[in-house]
């Protein structure tokens, strides 16, 4: 007996191909699967192949499924049941499997008759147990006579076959059926268990178990008492997850196999508790650190821009904080009043939407920073890497799943050291408004992502979360999750609106808001509207309907109503809220006083007219505002920039002067410069993902796919593979190839072989190349013919191309999906060598020399992506890369005056 439980997961819980799920389960530390009949019949793998490539990563073949209508069913029928079983058998022994998973009968022509069906099984048991095979007889929910686990043990002892048992589906029991009898079943006779959670079922139950299961700890089943229960009889076999739900069937398999790994080592820590010994012990063996208690959040960190950063600060002067520090190194400023405190990161470590505020980061106490540490890499939550100065504190983050980091804090003497890292501005005056910390922060997300949130948040920092609620809101249906600590210091509230259809206006992408603690709501609502504070005003009819609601006395309603404070109140206490207007597009503030131990977020009413009230004052807020709205540019630090610079170094750099991409250059272009070997590092290539998280950055392009007469493009499937590894749009290639149709041939395999990873394949033209200009690319995107080529204008090539703008302005606009920008000196070079060496070391900042930057990119199609390709071999040596990357998006903003 091994001395844990081994874990494992259907294959029918994933998307993609079977070699998708085989890497996603293996990469999510899973031991086994459950392979699906489906999977197996749109493999392009044998049998016998798939038992390998499950052994090369680690895995077993624990069961194969489905095997449905068997038993009860006339002669006839149940004869070509055996053969079709004899044929399934065969597949089992080149698997290598042992045990096939058969569902109760929904067969039109089953009947009612358990003496057939235990005879008809033990036929098959019989064969199976030929083969050294074993039938695990599953009771499904909607099966036609057969629905709970007692009628199919019935069933089962009545056939008295060893080699046929059951298979508990804890979906199965849990919908039809109380788990307390399971304990009388023999362990040994316990074949195979699934585990999947479900929401409280209003719903057809097919329907639920088809399209709507959970991961454990997502709905609201007990399973850790299904676990225990099932586990004390002494059942030795894997617990694997079977969770059909028809999102988690379309995500990445990747994160979907993660969230699924973490969902059962949860449930193996809860359910240790109620289980006996010894499947305790073994529930425990190698089990996770316990979650350290936390004290409450310390602080939450907004990346804002020099548009929305203004404006959050004079929100919260307003609300009586006062700017108290500055990042020793970093261009951070710390907000404080009481122990409530904001950090405004300026520094762009996210990707923000100019004049966008955003949750970047929180931090909250733990008791034990390096245990919740240990606990989540053992949940496969990345531990983000952090650069800092010598001095500065050592801070250890993790990274949830929307990219947040969250901040680890240890309790007791050392929890404010991290404030040390910020030069003192301003003493609080001991003054404030009334807030006395953070009450919890409220985040959205889109719904894809919303389960796989509020597990992280349960499991790696061992919050304990509510049941989902809904409520109907102005923009349609939004599903809410809280979830908190055992002590409700750290409390973290998730939304989604899961039927979100369009875009239209004004749209709130994912709004979020911290909450901040008072004692007295009314008094502090009443101080910070002396103060100025941009306070969200509630409508007159939200204060008619709670005085007759709630019953409330008229002198308590008039005072809410004159200061626009909402209240809610339960069995109890009461809960007094107000919030400020919309910040930054997406960022608001929330003010709350919590009576009587009310532990909710202010019920189902007072959303939807926070929300409608929001709505109103955004509408005013764009029409008061210019009709005119410059075009948006996001800018990329392309890897020749600052090549001296490792790609996550690269990341650091496009992140603290403003970039959104970065474009990473894969390949060696000469024998001179560095080569930063992604495609065969892992180390390297693992870093710098984490760096892409930590940021927010994002990969625009990988480079470069340059196809001479003696390259293959098959030879490029690892650069391609790497570049969709890391999340990158495009491919640049250049053709130095005079032979017009092996070049145009070679480019369409190249867009071929992009294509499934989600890459275009951008052409681009040095002059000094085979493919010397724009009309030199044209030919060769018009003869190749493929959906995902692109052409990249580079604007030293264009002009030293002498290529024409009025060729480019008749061009598609789906042809262009980055652009280039430098400028140069304004005299040629004659040879090849002098455009070569201008190119790759000597080009200027866009307005400093001769090309006639506004005229190219006006004749481009509006909002591409600007692409700061500058090297500048003598300046990057005077001042570093990373200074020199800061200058050129500096001087690029100043003269496109964007």
């Amino acid at each position: 007996m091994a001395s844990f439980y081994r874990l494992s997961i259907a294959t029918s819980c994933l998307s993609g191909s079977l070699e998708d799920k085989l890497a996603a389960v293996a990469a999510a530390r899973f031991h086994g699967i459950e392979l699906a009949a489906s999977d197996l019949v749109a493999a392009s793998w044998s049998p016998g192949r798939i038992r390998q490539e499950c052994a090369r990563r680690g895995l077993t073949i624990d069961a194969f499924q489905p095997f449905p209508d068997v038993e009860a069913v006339p002669p006839q029928i149940f004869a070509a049941n055996l053969r079709r079983a004899e044929r399934t058998f065969d597949v089992l022994e080149e698997l290598g499997a042992r045990t096939l998973l058969v569902g109760s009968s929904m067969a039109a022509d089953a009947v009612d008759d358990d003496d057939l069906a235990a005879e008809q099984l033990h036929e098959l048991a019989t064969r199976a147990a030929g083969r050294g095979l074993r039938i695990a007889y599953e009771p499904q929910a909607w099966g036609r006579f057969v629905t709970t686990y007692a009628h199919a043990w019935r069933v089962v002892r009545r056939a008295a076959h060893p080699a046929l048992g059951l298979c508990l589906d804890s979906f199965h029991v849990l919908a039809r059926d109380e788990p307390a009898g399971i304990r009388v079943i023999p362990g040994d006779k316990i074949f195979h268990l699934q585990l999947a959670d479900a929401p409280r079922l209003t719903m057809d139950v097919l329907e639920g178990g088809r399209h709507h299961r959970l991961f454990p700890g997502l709905g609201s089943f007990d399973l850790a008492t299904f676990l225990a229960h099932t586990l004390s009889t002494g059942y030795d076999g894997p617990l694997s997850l079977d969770v059909l739900n028809d999102v988690y069937r379309q995500a990445d398999p990747r994160h979907t196999a993660i969230d699924g790994m973490r969902s059962l080592l949860a449930l193996r820590e809860t359910a240790a508790g109620v289980t006996p010994p010894p499947a305790r012990a073994r529930l425990r063996s190698g089990g996770l650190p316990p979650a350290p208690e936390l004290g409450g959040i310390v602080f939450t960190e907004i990346a804002v821009d020099e548009i929305s950063g203004p404006a959050v600060a004079r929100a919260l002067s307003a609300l009586g904080f006062v700017h108290t520090g500055q990042h020793r190194s970093k261009s951070v400023q710390l907000w404080q009043q009481a122990e409530a405190r904001i950090l405004l990161n300026f520094a762009a470590q996210r990707t923000v939407t100019p004049g966008t505020a955003s949750i970047c980061a929180l931090a909250v106490e733990s008791a034990d920073p390096d245990a919740s540490t240990r606990r989540a890499e053992q949940l496969l939550a990345p531990v983000l890497p952090r650069l800092r100065a010598p001095e500065e504190a050592e801070l250890t983050s993790i990274a949830a799943p929307d990219g947040t980091a969250v901040f680890l804090v240890r309790t007791g003497p050392e929890r404010e050291s991290w404030i040390q890292d910020f030069r003192p501005v301003a003493a609080p005056d001991g003054s404030t408004a009334g807030i006395t910390a953070t009450d919890h922060l409220s985040l959205t997300d889109e719904v894809d992502d919303f389960d796989d949130a509020a597990l992280f948040y349960r499991v790696v920092l061992g919050l304990r979360a509510g049941a989902t609620t809904e409520i109907t809101a102005p923009f349609g249906l939004i599903r809410t999750r809280a979830a908190a600590d055992p002590g409700h210091r750290v409390r973290i509230t998730l939304n989604t609106a899961p039927l979100r259809r369009g875009d239209w206006a004004p749209a709130v992408p994912s709004p979020q808001h911290v909450a901040f603690r008072t004692g007295d709501a009314l008094a502090c609502a009443a101080a910070m509207r002396a103060l100025g504070a941009p306070l969200l005003a509630i409508p007159d009819n939200y204060y008619d309907d709670l005085a007759v609601r709630l019953d409330l006395a008229p002198e308590f309603v008039a005072a809410l109503r004159a200061h626009s404070v909402l209240y809610d109140r339960d069995e109890t206490g009461g809960y007094l809220h107000f919030y400020t207007e919309m910040l930054g597009s997406r960022v608001f503030f929330a003010v709350v006083q919590r009576v009587d131990g009310y532990a909710g977020y202010g019920g189902p009413v007072s959303a939807p007219v926070r929300m409608a009230a929001h709505r109103e004052r955004r509408l005013v807020t764009l029409r008061d505002s210019s009709a005119s709205t410059p075009v948006r540019h996001d800018f990329s630090l392309a890897h020749l920039t600052a090549l001296s610079l490792s790609p996550p170094e690269l990341v650091d750099a496009a992140a603290e002067a403003g970039y959104r991409y970065v474009g990473l250059r894969l390949t060696r272009v000469t024998p001179q410069e560095p080569h930063y070997p992604l495609a065969t590092d892992p180390a390297l290539l693992r870093t710098t993902q984490l760096r892409l998280a930590a940021t927010g950055i994002e990969v625009l392009d990988i480079e470069l796919a340059r196809i001479s007469p003696d390259d293959d493009p098959r030879d490029l499937q690892r650069f391609l593979d790497v570049g969709a590894e890391l999340g990158a749009r495009h491919v640049i290639a250049q053709l130095p190839d005079p032979d017009r149709n092996r070049k145009i041939d070679r480019f369409a395999r190249l867009c071929e072989m992009a294509r499934p990873l989600g890459l275009t394949v951008d052409l681009e033209f040095p002059s000094w190349t085979e493919t010397p200009d724009l009309n030199a690319a044209v030919r060769v995107l018009r003869a190749a013919d493929q959906p995902n080529a692109g052409i990249l204008v580079d604007l030293l090539h264009f002009a030293r191309s002498g290529s024409s703008l009025a060729d480019l302005r008749q061009l598609p606009a789906e042809w262009f999906h980055f652009a280039h920008v430098c400028d140069a000196p304004p005299v040629v070079p004659a040879t090849n060598e002098g455009l070569i060496h201008t190119a790759r070391f000597e080009r200027l900042f866009p307005g400093e020399g001769g090309i006639d930057v506004h005229g190219i990119l006006d004749a481009l199609p509006p909002g591409l992506p600007y692409a700061l390709e500058i090297p500048r071999a003598t300046l990057v040596a005077q001042v570093g890369g990373k200074e020199h990357a800061r200058r050129a998006i500096t001087a690029t903003r100043k003269y496109l005056a964007i």
